[in-house]
């Protein structure tokens, strides 16, 4: 089989990611968690889906291809063929052009899972198992910040591959975030010396991309504050690399 390479630098957020977002189980109040109150839970939320979504990413951008020009499919054949993508192991090598998945009706991801929301959150896969991860066991085990050092290699090298990184931040054991998002892209230029930013899609927030850095100095990766991280300090672990990864 030809190989060939999907370049994160031809990943595009406006065009590559789904248009829902995912739901936090907290509320967050100026990026602090707590127990959401009975009253703000809504009964179509769509939470727990953080790992889920940012892997759906990385499948569609390796094993789909888009048709404008032809009929979408009825619901029984669009769904198997979005399983057929997303039964895909995200490690492997990306298909051919003239090999992947065709999905007729739509110029992208963001397009179809817009018009057909439902449908694909049904058929993406379940977020609970995404908890039971053997390698979440490493935000216990491996907390160094050489290991940090190595996580931020690898990022790099991966970018420079034109791979896509799928990353697991946390804080454990703090609560303030356990969160998935997908790198994609290192920005060029930075306005503190030494500092290396990234850009992301981060499953909470579909509007626009947000920011990952790393500082040699501190052998540390920050995270872009919002509504729902109070900012700074993570600890990044890649996830969807290899087999149980």
């Amino acid at each position: 089989m030809v190989r060939t390479s999907v370049g994160a630098a031809d990943f595009q957020f406006d065009r590559d990611t789904p248009a829902f977002a995912n739901q936090t189980v907290f509320e967050y109040h100026e990026g602090h968690p707590s127990l959401r109150k009975p009253s703000t839970v809504r009964r179509d939320a769509y939470k727990r889906h953080c790992f889920v979504l940012c892997r759906t990413a990385v499948q569609f951008k390796k094993f789909a291809r888009f048709d404008p020009r032809s009929a979408p499919l009825d619901d029984t054949l669009l769904a198997a063929r979005i399983r057929a993508v997303t039964h895909r192991e995200p490690w492997a090598d990306p298909l051919p052009e003239d090999q992947r998945i065709t999905f007729p009706g739509y110029k992208d991801l963001r397009e179809m899972s817009k018009a057909r929301r439902e449908l694909v959150q049904l058929n993406i896969g379940h977020g609970w198992p995404s908890y039971f991860r053997i390698s979440n066991a490493r935000m216990v085990f491996q907390q160094s910040a050489g290991y940090q050092e190595n996580t931020h290699a690898h990022l790099n090298a991966a970018l420079a591959r034109g791979q896509l990184f799928v990353g697991f931040l946390t804080t454990y054991p703090r609560l303030s975030i356990n969160h998935s998002v997908l790198v994609y892209k290192r920005k060029p230029f930075s306005p503190n010396p030494g500092v290396e930013r990234y850009l992301v899609y981060d499953p909470n927030h579909t509007e626009s991309p947000r920011e990952l850095t790393w500082s040699p100095r501190d052998r540390a990766f920050s995270y872009q504050k919002d509504w729902d991280f109070v900012g700074g300090y993570v600890r990044v672990y890649q996830v969807y690399g290899k087999w149980l990864q």
